[in-house]
């Protein structure tokens, strides 16, 4: 069996978002001929507060390297507190031990964090082993550039424009999460191969929920209040889902005045919205729900939560909220753990994003869209609808498809980056 090298400093029980895809990946890769050898850093170099039961979704049998970091109690009185950073040597030392033995056919670099990226140009001119490149967010953004020069983000931005074609050079193949992503890396860099590039979203692992059913543990009821009708969102908010939040509490302050007694047994949860496990005090939704007279129907919790904790407030809810934000390129990986939760949905998203149009195809609830903040606004109605359908006849809706959730398991997703290893290994 052949063997690649995955280097993502955050894995389990790491609780970050960027976790999943190498967990996705160590899980499921050797059905599809390859095994992995996981190079993270150890969790106790972590700063977030960990989660130990999302290291138990994790096969047993692969192989793991957990390396050291620089204490942050130094690094950050020269303003570096970046985890890949603190142990850039580590990580180096470590994969340069794997890479010795002269039994590894591809390096998969997962980011964020990027800086590892920069390992390229010495495993291709050293090892002569192919580089692949996962961008799961941009590394350079719109949101980094707007951002003033002198501020950290600026620092950082600035930093991203100068060292990411540096990484890209070394790359035998470019992946990220979307077309759209791919396609401003090509415009940047006229030199990139095309063919060389792919889309490969997170997706979700079906297993995960039956995991979540076999594990003995207790429910998540200080996050669900029993006897209500529960539609819940699990994810960060965005700076940029304002628009969608808002449109949707105004349907639902709407709802109140034609359906007072349906509304008045709903409750509207937000949870893990500020994207840090240790966040307790940024409420992203709760003052737009205040601006629209609807915060008593409506709960939020910011710090992210457990992993399997996360799963349970889907899995135990009436209806899955999804909110995508006014980009056309943005991409939820929350929707793919939605759509696998077996609940009906209700989402709202850029009619132009990736994905509005997976859960359009894949149906089992209201996907809805715009192109410009006229359509949003023009879609309350529509939204106050969706809400009291979901809320009296969520049958209606009948379950999403299964053929259409099949390209975004996590099963096909590995064998996706199987075919791609299989490519730059020959």
């Amino acid at each position: 069996m052949k063997r690649v090298v995955i280097v993502s400093p955050y894995f389990p029980p790491s609780t970050l978002a960027g976790v999943h895809r190498a967990r996705h990946l160590a899980t499921h890769l050797p059905a599809a001929g390859w095994q992995p050898i996981v190079l993270c850093v150890h969790e106790r170099f972590h700063e977030e507060t960990i989660d130990p039961e999302l290291a138990t979704l994790l096969p047993a049998d692969f192989e793991v390297v957990k390396t050291k970091a620089l204490p942050v109690q130094l690094t950050r009185l020269a303003g570096i507190g970046d985890l890949s950073l603190r142990a850039r040597n580590h990580l180096k030392a470590s994969l340069r031990q794997i890479l010795d033995t002269g039994k590894v056919d591809a390096v998969l670099i997962t980011g964020s964090p990027y800086y590892p990226m920069l390992f390229s140009q010495w495993v291709k001119r050293r090892y002569k082993v192919p580089v692949i490149l996962d961008f799961q967010d941009p590394w350079v953004s719109g949101y980094g550039a707007s951002q003033s020069q002198f501020s950290k983000a600026g620092l950082a931005h600035w930093l991203a424009t100068r060292l990411e074609p540096r990484a890209l050079r070394y790359a035998d193949y470019v992946t990220s999460v979307s077309e759209v992503q791919n396609a401003e890396m090509a415009r940047r860099y006229p030199w990139l191969n095309a063919g060389k590039m792919a889309a490969i979203p997170i997706g979700g692992d079906p297993d995960d929920y039956k995991r979540l059913r076999n594990h003995v543990r207790p429910r998540t009821t200080r996050l669900l209040t029993p006897g209500y009708i529960h539609f819940s969102y699990v994810g960060t908010f965005l700076p940029r889902s304002g628009p969608t939040a808002r449109i949707l509490f105004a349907a639902l302050a709407e709802l109140r005045k034609t359906a007072p007694d349906l509304a008045h047994r709903m409750r509207l949860n937000f949870v893990g919205t500020s994207n840090q496990p240790d966040d307790t005090t940024s409420y992203g939704f709760r003052s737009l729900a205040e601006a629209a007279g609807v915060a008593d129907l409506v709960s939020e919790t910011p710090q992210r939560v457990p992993f399997l904790d996360a799963l349970d407030v889907l899995a135990n809810s009436d209806v899955v909220l999804l909110l995508g934000s006014d980009e056309a390129h943005y991409t939820a990986s929350k929707i793919y753990p939605g759509l696998m939760s077996g609940r009906p949905f209700l989402s709202l998203f850029h009619s132009a994003s990736s994905a509005h149009r997976i859960l359009a195809a894949a149906g089992g609830g209201h996907a809805l869209s715009f192109a410009t903040p006229e359509e949003l606004a023009g879609l309350r109605s529509q939204v106050v609808a969706a809400i009291q359908q979901l809320a009296t006849a969520p049958d209606a809706v009948g379950k999403p498809r299964e053929e259409a959730i099949a390209p975004y398991t996590a099963r096909a997703i590995a064998r996706k980056f199987a075919d791609i290893f299989d490519a730059a290994a020959a």
